[in-house]
């Protein structure tokens, strides 16, 4: 089944063109800075994947996934001569709420529920639904499966769901933790179990999925039973441009002091905390790492504090498992920073997750899945390269070929 992966941010859009039958990717598609005058997109096919980069300056995240149909349908290289040969699609979806707790075909029902979610998720959701209506509207046959981050964290008891706030927020709106990354953290916890050679349903994994944005989940045997990131993707972790938590007086604050909108405010936490509200530099970590080792101390600090916020999140999910086998990064920064590899198990040795400074800084490494603790760690430490567009495809075969 040729299975076209859509994954639309709210300036980005990751897409894929996969075989499910021989699960190999035919066509990738990065487009970043989406909205400003920066903007580009690269695409490229197989064999060799050599990309040739458009200028998408002034183009919404919607127009540039039009673009791409029209570069599939169009160039000679392409792996399929018209857009009528994509034979399903598959959406990632960041929130599906309480609507939906797995992946699920979009029909007129789904999609109206997906416009509910747009709140849980208001710098993804309505970027990805207006794709999909894009898609509905252009290729009106072709099925549309929606895959969502939040559906892998359905396992979560009460307890680590719950909020402690009156009974009636949860009853009347639902508020409680949905967490996201979950397609990531499914697919990195499958693949360290690969690497360790035993079942997932044996196993008690730390998954660590950091890039600009970041979630980390305790996964026991094979289930979520506890996530970083919660209502929405602010909760958690420091990153790229999101503050993570904080103490939720310090919004009212400066509501009060600075007479912000609820908009402002919004925007504030969303778009310019984290990595970029301390260091002033950007959210790219490698840009704030560089300026780090410069001698740059605000950007020195913005490490600082991400690491030790990640430190303290994998503590406290190795206290509440049972047992830990493995701790797994994965995404941008997970997968490719040594340097912050080192920095943040340099901090947790003592609870036996002993780093191979040799094996953590070979190069050639990336994109490697590989154990990067000592031989005899107790826990041992894996790296993980995500693929969450193959998880996304085969998600979408399978329920489409139930049809």
């Amino acid at each position: 089944m040729q299975v076209l992966v859509v994954n639309a941010g709210s300036s980005s859009l990751k897409s894929q063109l996969i075989e499910t039958d021989g699960k190999v990717a035919s066509m990738k598609c990065l487009a970043e800075k989406v909205g400003t005058d920066n903007a580009f997109m690269s695409v490229a096919f197989a064999p060799d994947f050599q990309k040739t980069m458009y200028n998408i300056a002034g183009l919404s995240v919607v127009q540039c996934l039009q673009k791409l149909l029209e570069v599939l349908g169009d160039d000679p290289e392409s792996p399929i001569s018209g857009i009528d040969q994509i034979d399903a699609i598959g959406n990632r979806i960041v929130a599906g709420g309480e609507y939906f707790t797995k992946a699920t075909l979009i029909d007129d029902e789904a999609r109206a529920n997906l416009t509910k979610c747009e709140e849980l998720a208001p710098l993804h959701n309505p970027t990805a639904d207006a794709c999909i209506d894009m898609m509905r509207k252009l290729m009106p046959n072709t099925p549309q499966v929606a895959v969502f981050d939040t559906a892998f964290h359905a396992t979560m008891p009460p307890k680590a769901y719950m909020y402690p706030l009156p009974w009636s927020y949860y009853e009347d709106y639902h508020i409680r933790r949905y967490g996201a990354h979950g397609t990531s953290h499914r697919y990195a916890a499958q693949q360290a179990a690969n690497l360790l050679g035993r079942p997932l349903r044996d196993l008690g994994l730390i998954t660590c999925h950091l890039g600009n944005g970041g979630s980390i989940t305790a996964v026991n045997h094979g289930k979520s039973i506890d996530t970083t990131m919660g209502f929405t993707p602010l909760e958690g972790l420091m990153m790229g441009t999101r503050s993570g938590s904080i103490d939720p007086a310090i919004v009212t604050y400066i509501m009060r002091r600075e007479g912000k909108t609820f908009d402002e405010m919004d925007e504030i936490l969303n778009k310019k905390s984290g990595i970029l509200g301390i260091s002033g530099l950007g959210s790219d970590m490698r840009d704030v790492l560089k300026a780090a080792n410069n001698g740059n101390e605000r950007a020195e600090l913005a490490i600082d504090m991400y690491v030790y916020k990640v430190q303290k999140a994998i503590g406290s999910y190795y206290a509440i498992m049972r047992r830990t086998d493995a701790v797994v990064m994965t995404a941008g920064i997970g997968e490719n920073s040594a340097e912050l590899r080192e920095r943040i198990f340099a901090g947790l040795a003592h609870m036996g997750m002993i780093l191979d400074k040799d094996r953590n800084q070979v190069e050639g490494a990336i994109g490697v899945n590989r154990v990067i603790s000592i031989d005899d760690s107790p826990i041992k430490i894996c790296v993980v390269t995500t693929d969450e567009e193959m998880r996304i495809a085969r998600e979408t075969d399978n329920l489409v070929s139930q049809q």
